[in-house]
Order: C-alpha cells, then structure tokens, then sequence
C-alpha cells in the first residue's frame, strides 16, 4: 500500500466492522446492535472531520494505491466532492441504522441483514472514493451482490421475485460495464479518471469511445434507475425494509449517478452527441417516473417512481452540462445539488414510511389512510420532506430544481429544448401532486373505518426514542440545508465542482427573484390542477358508503418487465438461439455428408487388402503356392484345396485379439492394484 492510508480505512473499516459485528451477533444481539450504531457513527464522525479540514480544497488529495489487487490494484483520492458524498452516505447509513433497531425488532434473520448492511456501507464508500474506473467497477459489483440481500430479506414471494429481477439488471449491467472498460483501457491505456480527461481529446476514432461510454453508460444507467433499465426499481423499494429502501433509493443510485458523470466529465467532455443522448433519457425518466407515481396507490411504491423521476431531473442536468459547453456553471451546481437534496429528501421520506409500516403493517393508502392524523412530529418531518422534493421555495428541491431549469432557458428555449422545459415543469408539477396525494392520504383524510380511525388516533408512542431522534435530526438537516441556500448550497457546489471539471463558479443566483419564482409557481399551478383534475377526479371513486378511495387504475398488462424483458429474455431469445443453434448443427451435419459424397469420397486403397496384412498375405501366398507344387507333383489323387491367404489372415486376428484380452485383463489387474493403494492409504489416514 502506498500514500494516504485514510481512504483504505474509510473503505475496508465497515467491511472489517460488519464481519466482527456478525460474530458477535451470533450469541449477543444487543451487543451487535451497539456495534454496528458504533461502526457507522465513528464513520461518520471521521467524515465530518475530514470534511471541515478538507471540504473546501481543491484538486485531490490523500491518494491511496494497493497494488497486485486485481492485476492493476485499487486506487483511491478525496477531494471535495467525495468527501460531500462520504459524509452524506455516512450521515444516512447512521441515521438509518439507528431507525432500523426498532424496524427490526421482531424480525428474523437479523444478523445476516447487518451483516450485508455494512458490507455495502464498505463498498458504496468505495465507489464514491475511487481514483480509477477499475476500482469503480470491483466496489459498484460488490455494492450490488451484498445489497441484494436487503431485497430479498423478506424472503416471501414479492420479495424473491423483486431481488431477483434486481439482481439480473446488476449482474447484465456489470458484465456490459465490464466490456466497456476493456474498451476504453484498449482505446486509451488507461483507466484513471484524472487521465482519461486528456486521453480521450488527444484520441481520433470518437466511435471506440462511444461504443465503450455506451457500455459503461448500460451498467451504470441500470443501478441509478434510468429508462429502460428502471424495472427494479418500483419493484426492490416496496419489498424491501424501509431503512434500506431509504438507501437504496438515496445511496445505491446516486453511485450509478457518480458512474455516469465521470463518463460526461472525462470522456465526452462538452460533447454536444452524448449531452443529448443522457438528456434524452432524463426526459423519458423523469417524466416517466413521475406519471407511475400519480398511478401509484402503494405509499413505498410512490415513493420509489418518484425517486425514479428525481434520478431524470439530475440526468437533465447532466445532459445540460455537455449541451452548454463552457458556460455549464449552473447545470454542474444544479446537478450536484439535486444529487444530494434527493438523497437527504428520501432518507426523510422512506424511514417516516418505515415508521407507518411498523405500526400498521400495510402500505396501501387505503389502509394506512388517516394514521397520521393526531401525530404532529410525523406530520411536520414527513411535510419537509414533499415540500423539498415537490420544489417549493425555502426547501432544497427548489434550489437545484431552480438551477437546472435556469440552464435549459439559458441554452435556449427553442424547438426541441423548449419541449423539454415544458415537461420538465409537468414533472415538477406531477410530483407536487403525487406528494399532496401521500400527505392528504395519511395525515388529513380520515380512514374509511372508524373503527381503524380511532385505533389509529390512540397510537402514541408509535416510535421510539431512538427513531425519533433520528428522523428529527434528518428533517432537522433537510430543512436547515434548504434555509442558506447561499450560505450552505453555494459552498458545497463550489466544493464539488472540481469533479466536474469546472474551475470558475460563475454568478451568484437570485434565488427568489420573480424570474426563477415563476418557474416554481408554474409548477405548483401543474401540479393543482393534476392532483384535483386527474387524482381526485380520475384515480379516486366513490363507495356504497359515500367515501372516496383511491383507485390503481395504471394497466396491469403494462408492465416493462413483463411485457418485454422476461418474455425477451427468458422466452423469445431462448427459442430464436434454440432455432438457430439446431439449424446450424444440421448445417453441419450437411455439410459433412456433402464432403464425405464428393471431395473426401470414401475410395479403396491403392494397395488395400481385403484381408489381414502383407505379411499375412505374403506366407500365405508361399503356402499356396506350396500347396499347388504339391498338387501336381505328389498329391494328385487328393490335392489339398486350402486358402492359406485367408488362414493366415483368421490366424492374425486370432492372435490380436488374443493380446488385446490380455491386455485388458493387465489394466484391469492395475485398475484394482491402483484402487487397492487408495483405499489403503485412506485406511492409514483414519488409523
């Protein structure tokens, strides 16, 4: 190992943690449960410290290689916006650990879980603190092994079936990663992340790149949720726990988020071609993610198609940031500030989800309806949270929501681009809508039961100390992280703009302006109108009793996964290969029988005998000529009529055939000498 031992620590330390935490689980789970709090709060706590002495330098720092680790060793660096996105896993991995001691107080296989929990604290850590796209790769594939567990935890029908669909969209999008990375390490030599900026300006053949970036773009793309490779998505979050689907949908996918920057920044670096393609698939995504979570009547499924959808705001920056070239300034500040308020948003949301679930074992509205209703702490944390994701001025969404539209007008709200602004504030709209239809649903609406109603009124300490000292402090931070845009948001752009290669901040922005508010008021007019026209209207009807519930009215046959990709994948692929593959073996077949007929026909040796061999042939011959001599000489009464040719041609065999059986009976007298050695030197080991 050479250089900073810190990131190496940073690493492997919740990896060490989580295997001694799983020992001691075994025979003392109160002791594991301190043990894994203690493990990622002094993580966190090493972070923040790193942090406040490093946050603001820039260029990288505190370089470590291992070497002879996968043939070109791993490599790690910090700088500032690693250190953000360290400290904000940290941040949620123990504020999220705290929450899930209650979550899983009457659940099984409980050290298993903590186990693969810290696992994958260790390898999302390194993901985000590596130095090459190599290290990425082993971290990201790690990532995705250990968390599947978290989907499959429940081990029930949904559960096997989501984290097997999950588990099939990691291991594909790895292995075309995987392919990907052997094409540019081909193309350029190297895999370096501060190299590749400068290796791929100097490189001719662009279509090399956009075929490896194309590849890198499948694996990477698949992990953060983007269109089409989206279907685990809505699938892993309702099934999973609720402390895990906090970090699946705020950790686990901005580490696909990460892979696809690095991508945008080094490779295709103010790339007009690429910016288009990442900013085609955010419209698709974000737009697409935010109508299954208006259909949606599951509050962890909403909340998984809106992560979905604010995955597609950050890829439209993204893409914003090749399109605009030099002047990208506020699409890199929008897009790493939407990267880190999407995740402190959904810690917020998914545990306060968590907490419901606990008490009422149920997801669906209808049934969780009104359980909210005399709980003003669950109310007020759960509001911060859609009131930030939903965009409303004074909360984090707003800001880097503001930013990114600020640079699609900037680049010209014209044709094709003035398309994409019109549903990027449909979208902000829909998922002000959506979130009206959660908070209404579970704390102001009262549930079609009275009896139910009254159950859930009497509910007081439906929490305890622990999880609600953790979900304060998330809403806590949320809500001071949106109150200084400038004192707090500003910083850490400016920290984290380096990875992006932006060196300049450009102009400080106006946050509250008329300009930037109209934006925002548009959206929340969209999104009146979608929730009283289209949910209230649309997607609710009314009972016998007079009441209203909600109604999934999204088509069941409309499903991605089982429309196309099982049917495709286990079915369609199947039977064409299956097709093609008895087609060929035929063709072989009747290739061989067409040779053997005309080029390499079977023909009768020049000197081939019809029986034994030429010495055979030869005595024979001698013996037959003898036998005529004879005949004519001696023998002419009763003349010998013998075929010697043929007799000594029997004979020959006979005499092979002889050798042959006692050489079969030899290697079997050795097959058993050699059998009886074996059991002898098994009889000394025992003995």
């Amino acid at each position: 190992m050479s250089g900073s031992v810190i990131p190496a620590i940073l690493v492997f330390y919740p990896f060490v943690g989580g295997l001694a935490a799983y020992a001691v689980g075994r025979k003392q789970e109160a002791r594991r449960d301190s043990a894994v709090r203690g493990i990622t709060a002094s993580e966190l706590s090493i972070m923040v410290i790193l942090l406040i002495l490093y946050g603001g330098k820039t260029g990288t720092f505190g370089e470590c290689r291992i070497s002879e680790i996968c043939g070109f060793g791993l490599h790690f660096t910090m700088d500032g916006f690693r250190l953000l996105y360290g400290t904000i896993a940290a941040f949620m991995w123990t504020i999220a650990t705290f929450v899930s001691i209650e979550y899983f107080a009457h659940h099984e296989k409980k050290n298993r879980f903590y186990l693969f929990w810290l696992l994958t604290f260790g390898a999302t850590m390194g993901v985000f603190l590596s130095a090459d796209l190599l290290t990425t790769f082993v971290f990201f594939e790690i990532m995705s092994l250990t968390s599947y567990v978290w989907v499959a935890q429940e081990e029930n029908g949904p559960a096997l079936r989501a984290a097997e669909t999950y588990l099939a969209v990691a291991v594909i999008g790895g292995l075309v990663m995987l392919m990907g990375l052997f094409l540019l390490y081909h193309a350029l030599g190297t895999l370096e992340m501060d190299k590749l900026l400068d290796a791929a300006a100097s490189y001719k053949d662009k279509r090399v790149l956009y075929a490896a970036g194309a590849c890198m773009l499948v694996g990477f793309g698949a992990k953060a949720g983007a269109f089409p490779l989206h279907i685990w998505l809505p699938k892993a979050h309702p099934v999973a726990p609720a402390p895990a689907s906090a970090l699946l949908s705020g950790i686990l996918t901005k580490a696909g988020v990460f892979g696809i920057l690095v991508i945008g920044s080094t490779l295709f670096w103010h790339d007009a071609a690429w910016g288009s393609l990442i900013l085609g698939i955010g419209v698709v995504t974000m737009f697409g993610g935010a109508l299954l979570a208006v259909f949606s009547v599951d509050l962890k499924r909403t909340l998984a198609c809106s992560s979905m959808s604010q995955i597609g705001f950050i890829l439209v920056g993204a893409g914003m940031q090749e399109l605009l070239g030099e002047e990208n300034a506020l699409a890199v500040h929008g897009t790493l500030l939407h990267m880190m308020n999407h995740s402190l948003i959904k810690l917020v949301l998914f545990l306060a989800a968590g907490v419901i679930f606990m008490n009422t074992h149920a997801l669906d509205l209808n049934e969780i309806r009104g359980f909210g209703r005399k709980k003003p702490l669950l109310k007020g944390i759960f509001l911060v949270g859609a009131l930030a994701i939903g965009g409303i001025p004074f909360f984090g969404g707003y800001i880097s929501k503001t930013l990114i539209h600020e640079s699609i007008v900037e680049y010209g709200s014209v044709g094709i681009m003035r398309a994409v602004e019109y549903i990027f504030l449909i979208s902000g709209g829909m998922t002000l809508a959506y979130m009206t239809k959660l908070y209404m649903a579970i704390f102001v609406e009262k549930n079609e039961s009275a009896e139910v109603q009254r159950k859930f009124d009497r509910m007081k300490n439906y929490m305890n100390r622990e999880s609600t000292c953790a979900l304060t402090a998330s809403a806590a931070v949320l809500l001071i992280w949106g109150l200084f845009p400038h004192g707090l948001m500003d910083r850490a752009a400016k920290w984290g703009q380096g990875f992006l290669n932006l060196s300049d901040f450009g102009e400080k922005v106006s946050y509250f302006s008329l300009e930037n508010l109209s934006g925002a008021l548009i959206s929340v007019v969209i999104g009146i109108a979608v929730y009283f026209l289209v949910i209230r209207k649309g997607l609710m009807r009314e009972t016998k009793a007079g009441v209203k519930v909600y109604v999934d009215r999204w088509p069941k046959w409309l499903d991605l996964e089982n429309l196309v990709y099982r049917p495709v994948l286990l079915k369609f692929l199947p039977a064409v290969f299956g097709v093609l593959c008895r087609i060929l073996d035929s063709f072989v077949d009747l290739a061989v029988v067409v040779l053997r007929k005309t080029i390499y026909k079977d023909s009768p040796l020049p000197h081939e005998l019809p029986e034994g061999n030429v010495m055979t042939e030869a005595v024979g011959k001698v013996m037959n000529f003898l036998q005529g001599a004879a005949n004519r000489l001696w023998r002419r009464k009763n003349p010998g009529e013998k075929d010697y040719v043929h007799l000594a041609a029997v004979k020959n065999e006979e005499m092979k055939e002889n050798y042959r059986i006692i050489q079969r009976s030899l290697s079997f007298g050795l097959l058993l000498v050699c059998v009886g050695m074996c059991l002898t030197l098994l009889y000394l080991m025992w003995v």
